[in-house]
């Protein structure tokens, strides 16, 4: 009967194994949200601008607020960024969550 152990070893791998929410899995909003920075000559600081902006557009949303802000806990954040004349504009993107 050496399927038995064999199968009871693979049971416990996929217990082990497979990804599970965690009981203290973040909160989601349902939409993404964007917002656009100012024109800086450095991506990074045009970065920094977009940020700023994604989170004063998520603590002003009433459905949100600040518990949502943290754009360092968004899902899916990402940065588009475009280079004009010399400067950088960037938007941020990403679904607010909360612990």
């Amino acid at each position: 009967m050496p399927a038995i152990p064999f199968a009871l070893s693979l049971g416990l791998l996929l217990i082990v194994l497979v990804p599970r929410a965690p009981a203290w899995a973040a909160t989601c909003a349902a939409e993404a949200v964007s917002a656009r920075g100012d024109p800086s000559r450095f991506e990074v600081l045009a970065k920094a601008k977009a940020r700023g902006n994604w989170r004063a557009k998520v603590r002003a949303m009433p459905t949100l607020g600040a518990s949502y802000a943290d754009y360092n806990k968004a899902q899916d954040a990402s940065y588009r960024c475009t280079q004009e004349d010399g400067k950088y504009t960037c938007t941020a993107g990403g679904r607010p969550c909360q612990d």
